[in-house]
Parts: structure tokens; sequence; C-alpha cells
């Protein structure tokens, strides 16, 4: 069986000019689309999942605002589900579990934003729940992070959580390898 293409949080405030930039949106929101357009041209899932923040404090994906909206670069088309989470799990609180049980679906390909919040959230979860993970590497970006008064620079945020996604929890690889493995 397919897999279904699962995308996290790919959403404008994440881009140059948006309320929350990150390093590499752009080239990994490219590397998304080549898995959108190879997941939908042989008629294959296509799953999107977009952050709606709650909180009256939140900075960035406000509703109904243009940053909320997922990037043209992977918009979704008429009849790709939408699942709207305000968590970083994209199972907690929204219907996607129920539709992968109901479409049988046992494996996924993962690509998003932020590497260390919801990208990482959503794949250990969905490793508990026994899905079995391909994550493209290089179509996830996330930021700089702050901790102790130490700036740790966004490809070391990104590379740790990888690394550690990769033991056990998904296969880590490229979008080339992943488009490899799907012919």
């Amino acid at each position: 069986m397919q897999p279904s293409l699962l995308l996290i949080d790919i959403q404008n405030d994440y881009f140059p000019g948006g309320r929350m930039e990150l390093l590499g949106a752009l080239d990994a929101a490219r590397q998304a689309a080549l898995l959108v357009e190879r997941f939908r041209r042989t008629g294959h899932e296509v799953l999107h999942v977009q952050h709606i923040a709650r909180s009256p404090q939140a900075a960035f994906f406000l509703l109904g605002t243009e940053g909320a909206e997922i990037h043209p670069l992977v918009a979704p088309i008429p009849g790709e589900p939408v699942f709207v989470k305000a968590f970083p799990n994209s199972f907690r609180e929204t219907g996607l579990l129920e539709h992968l049980r109901k479409a049988g679906t046992e494996s996924l390909v993962v690509a998003g934003m932020m590497s260390q919040r919801c990208v990482d959230t959503t794949v250990r979860a969905a490793f508990d729940l026994g899905f079995s993970i391909r994550l493209a590497h290089d179509a996830c970006a996330t930021r700089d992070l702050e901790f102790l008064g130490s700036v740790v620079p966004a490809v070391h945020v990104h590379a740790s959580f990888m690394a550690a996604l990769g033991v056990g929890f998904a296969r880590v690889l490229s979008t080339r390898e992943i488009l490899g493995e799907l012919e």
C-alpha cells in the first residue's frame, strides 16, 4: 500500500515577511512541493495540517490572516483534506487519526515545519500509533533557539531533531531518496 503524504504547518508566517520566519523555509517548501507533485500525479493521498492559534497572546498563525494560510507552493487542491490543529501534535483534537484508520493507511511520508516542534511531536505520535514513517529532512525547516543564554543555530536544531527521530521513530531521508523509493 502506498503511503499518504502528511504536510505539517507549511504556512505563510514561516516564510520571508511572515511573523515567525524560519531558516530555509522556501527551500524546504520547494522540496515538499516535489513530494506533493509526485503524490498527486500518482493519485495518492496528500494531507495538510494547518495550525491556527487559539491563545489571545499568539503572535502568528492567527485566524483569518494571510500568515495562517498554507503556502502556495503546497496549497491544497479540492478534495485534499486539511486538518486544523491548535497543538504541536497533529493528531490531538483533529480528525487525522480517524481519517487514516478509515483509509487503511499504515505508512506516512512527512514534511513540514518546525522541525523541533510540530514535526517532532507528530512523528513521535505517529510512531506510537503504529505508523511507518519516512521523514523528508530537506522538506522541513526551523529557526534559531535560545537555551541558557546561548543561541543554538537553526542548522544545529534541525540536525539534532532529525538525528533523534532517525533513531527508531522514522526513516529520515532526503526528498530525492523518498521519491526514488516510491518509483
